[in-house]
């Protein structure tokens, strides 16, 4: 057969596999590509539950717009011209606009970096800070007992709108909606409330009814007030395939169900061999990020079985404790031990890792040291080659391989 593409940062790594071992390719559902403006015009246009922007800004208020870092594929420099056109139809002046970048408790964006992400023409007229975690203020505790601490330029803000993309998230079911506003610009202790219930029931990728994580963080966000959000799902090249607007939970509804048709991928049977792509730059920026398409690829393996991780990491590990955990960790037992214990941001993603190795083994193609790699448990590899090579060796010479080049948006669902 040909040879196959694997995204790798911001290139693609090439390799083939035999006809005989091949299963299949999973991917998220292609679907016909319209003009991006046309499509985020029209969710502004027709906005869920909700009056246009337009109507619902007055002159006057101080605005606030949320978006994202660039961890995420959220194409901010394209929402946020037709946002702006909006408010400035409804007599917003650029000097009562902010724009935060909901980092969450990722590190700060750099100058050229807040350029890179918005926009040159943006920057040059409208403000545009990063979230600072120690600039929030208490607002008050959900249902959950979640603390409530959100940066203050946001709560002070006369109009909240939140701007995202909608892709799957290993336990709050997908990304987007209110997600911009909480955890985006909570403090870190609402953020380790928030996802500490990411080991109880119904905290899985796909899923929003009866998830917990994802009822705790609306809940929160509503205690702040989101008036308007926009959202868009991205394929694998960045272009946008589909865009809501509106109401923070009913367009995000309406969003999640169209990003679900294309992520959703059906399986007849588990494969001995996964060989899983984060998506590329910048879902494979760092191993934090890149570990939701391992947990996507756990799906799809049998127990037992191997799944080759082909993630760049140009950034390492992406977060102390994380690195610091899965160092640390003695085995994936005493990892999940750990954090059943004592729930640490940073330590969540080192669990969420030793829960697929409980299941499989896993191995690493990446920029990473091989010793660094080697101290996390997992098996490093130079190329996609050579770990598919060693996993043919390992297993039975029938074993069969499903390929998922985009692992961060596909979610496997074996029949």
């Amino acid at each position: 057969m040909p040879k196959l593409r694997i995204p790798f940062g911001q290139s693609v790594l090439t390799t083939h596999i035999d006809q005989r071992r091949f299963a299949a390719i999973l991917a998220p559902t292609r679907s016909r590509l319209q003009p991006r403006d046309r499509l985020v015009s029209e969710a502004l246009r027709r906005p869920i539950r909700s009056p246009r922007l337009q109507e619902i800004a007055q002159p006057g208020q101080k605005v606030t717009i949320l978006t994202s870092d660039l961890t995420r594929p959220c194409p901010s420099a394209r929402l946020l011209p037709p946002v702006l056109k909006e408010l400035e139809a409804a007599g917003t002046e650029p000097a009562d606009v902010t724009v935060v970048i909901a980092l969450g408790l990722h590190r700060p964006m750099s100058t050229s970096e807040l350029t890179t992400a918005v926009g040159e023409e943006i920057t040059s007229r409208i403000q545009v800070i990063n979230h600072d975690v120690d600039q929030t203020v208490r607002v008050g505790v959900t249902s959950a007992n979640t603390p409530v601490d959100v940066l203050r330029n946001v709560v002070e803000a006369d109009l909240r709108i939140c701007l995202g993309n909608i892709d799957l998230h290993w336990f709050a079911g997908f990304s987007g909606g209110s997600k911009a506003l909480f955890p985006g610009c909570a403090g870190e202790a609402s953020v380790a409330a928030n996802h500490s219930m990411m080991t109880t029931p119904g905290a899985s990728a796909g899923r929003l009814k009866g998830n917990p994580v994802r009822s705790d963080l609306e809940e929160a966000a509503s205690l702040v007030g989101i008036d308007f959000i926009l959202n868009v799902i991205v394929d694998g090249e960045h272009h946008i395939m589909g865009a809501v607007a509106g109401d923070a939970v009913a367009a995000h509804r309406q969003g999640a169900q169209q990003a679900a048709r294309r992520s959703v991928v059906p399986l007849p049977k588990a494969a001995d061999v996964v060989l899983v792509s984060a998506g590329g730059y910048p879902k494979d920026i760092n191993l934090y990020q890149a570990q939701k398409a391992l947990d996507n690829a756990r799906h799809a393996v049998r127990p037992g079985g191997i799944i080759i991780l082909v993630a760049e990491c140009r950034e390492g590990f992406g977060n102390a404790t994380f690195e610091q955990w899965m160092r640390e960790a003695a085995s994936p037992a005493a990892c999940l031990h750990r954090i059943q214990q004592e729930f640490v941001l940073g330590g969540h993603k080192a669990a969420g890792v030793a829960r697929v190795m409980q299941e499989a083994q896993v191995y690493l193609v990446s920029a990473l040291s091989p010793t660094a790699v080697e101290q996390c448990g997992l098996t490093p590899f130079p190329t996609v080659d050579d770990a598919l090579a060693t996993a043919f060796g390992t297993l039975d010479p029938a074993a069969r391989v499903v390929v998922m080049p985009q692992g961060g948006s596909t979610l496997p669902s074996v029949r």
